[in-house]
């Protein structure tokens, strides 16, 4: 389906920002800060961000499934006060109710909306053989393949006849094979102007399949979620995933996420500071692996991100953290859409274990300032002990709970790996005591 000349506004979303409060009610960390977006009819627009952008609550924003803190959202020049007539939702998850059959389960939508039986019947029973799936009304979900429940999921989005499908992670919980069939199918019923919606807007961190499928990508940044670029996608379907276009697009997108990776050599791409930086927890087992991948073949030290991702199979919510988290610890350089190994890494990749662990151990004291402030306390304690209490409190002063207990379990993990402490699962508390 082509954009619609002069195209009427379906969706304005102006200055909207989004805080959620903490576990004693004050306000909480920012999730987005100051998101405009316009969808117009005849066209699919996708959110394209890791996790912790934000992607998910904008979409429930503009479903009316929740208020923004700041801002507002209007669907066809009217406010959005509430859940909007008029939009659907397929989630990543296929949300079926199990005791029901695939048309009782598509019908539902239009009970509720007070649509009479016969009415209700005759558009579940489209839908399900617009969406391919004719021949299984009867079926119960637990009959049924996850590619063809997400296809459940589908029909009971379009039977509504909304004007704007909202698409959270549609594929992600599918196998390779079955969403891109899927993807497939849904993009001819598009183009083909077959589905009775006017506009899409996908959330995906996957950059490929927003290649795929979008006319327009909206990067969204992280911590908090921000327009970061908006890239228009002017190649015709269906797209070839080899094109040399194609491909030079997923490169500059690559490159444009991590243009902000090198903000300053001290934080990486990790929002805050001291202490007070927020970080992913990664297991030492990823970065080493990461590390002996780089070292290897056929990338002998530096690879391009989005090569590296088809290789490992890794897609930007797995690879970028701990790209990302060797980065920060000065294993590794990201720039351009292209990461390399430090010196440093090259040592730590072809040492025996023990000088591994003094590799890391280094570099943790050094560029990892909750490591070396739990180090302090221990050192200066005439216990060498210290609760994990004790510096939970200090992070949710600057962080969400959330990030908090994330952020302490991480470390936590890294120290203990470096054997720069032990931790007592059991008491929580953190010692110099000797792990063995």
């Amino acid at each position: 389906m082509a954009q619609l000349a002069n195209a009427t506004d379906l969706l304005d979303v102006r200055h909207v920002k989004q805080r959620y409060r903490n576990s004693n009610g004050d306000e909480g960390q920012l999730v987005l800060d100051d998101v405009s977006i316009k969808l117009v009819e005849g066209e699919i627009v996708g959110l394209l961000g890791r996790s912790g952008c934000g992607k998910s609550s904008l979409l429930r924003i503009v479903a009316g499934l929740s208020m923004p803190s700041e801002g507002d959202v209007t669907f066809q020049s009217a406010p959005v006060t509430g859940p909007v007539n008029g939009v659907a939702m397929v989630f990543q998850s296929f949300a079926l109710f199990p005791w029901m059959s695939v048309l009782d389960n598509v019908e539902l939508g239009l009970k509720v909306q007070g649509v009479s039986d016969s009415e209700a019947r005759r558009r579940a029973l489209s839908a399900i053989d617009l969406i391919g799936l004719d021949g299984f009304e009867s079926a119960y979900p637990k009959e049924l393949s996850g590619g063809m429940r997400q296809r459940v999921g589908f029909a009971r989005a379009l039977v509504v006849n909304p004007k704007i499908l909202l698409m959270d992670e549609p594929f992600s919980a599918l196998d390779v094979l079955t969403a891109e069939t899927l993807r497939t199918d849904l993009l001819d019923l598009w183009t083909e102007g077959r589905m009775p919606i006017k506009s899409i807007l996908m959330v995906t961190h996957n950059i490929e399949e927003a290649v795929l499928m979008c006319d327009r990508i909206i990067v969204l940044s992280s911590n908090p979620g921000r327009i970061a670029s908006e890239i228009r996608v002017s190649l015709p379907h269906p797209r070839n995933r080899l094109d040399p276009e194609f491909r030079q697009l997923v490169n500059d997108i690559y490159a444009r996420m991590t243009q902000g990776s090198i903000k300053t050599a001290t934080h990486g791409a990790f929002p805050g500071s001291g202490i007070g930086m927020s970080l992913p927890h990664v297991s030492t087992n990823s970065l080493a692996g990461l590390m002996e991948t780089l070292a290897g073949k056929p990338f002998e030290g530096k690879a391009a991100l989005p090569i590296l991702a088809e290789e490992t199979g890794m897609e930007i919510d797995e690879l970028f953290p701990i790209a990302e988290t060797l980065q920060l610890m000065r294993f590794a350089e990201i720039a351009d859409g292209q990461i390399g190994l430090t010196d440093a890494a090259n040592r730590f990749v072809h040492a025996e274990v023990d000088v591994r662990k003094k590799i890391f151990s280094d570099h943790l004291i050094a560029y990892v300032p909750l490591a070396a402030r739990i180090r302090q306390v221990l050192d200066e304690r005439p216990t060498h002990r210290a609760p994990s209490n004790r510096f939970l409190g200090e992070l949710e002063d600057h962080m969400s709970d959330d990030y908090a207990e994330t952020t302490l379990e991480a470390v936590t993990n890294w120290g203990r790996y470096g054997e720069l402490f032990a931790f007592d699962e059991a008491a929580q508390v953190f010692s110099l005591e000797d792990p063995t």
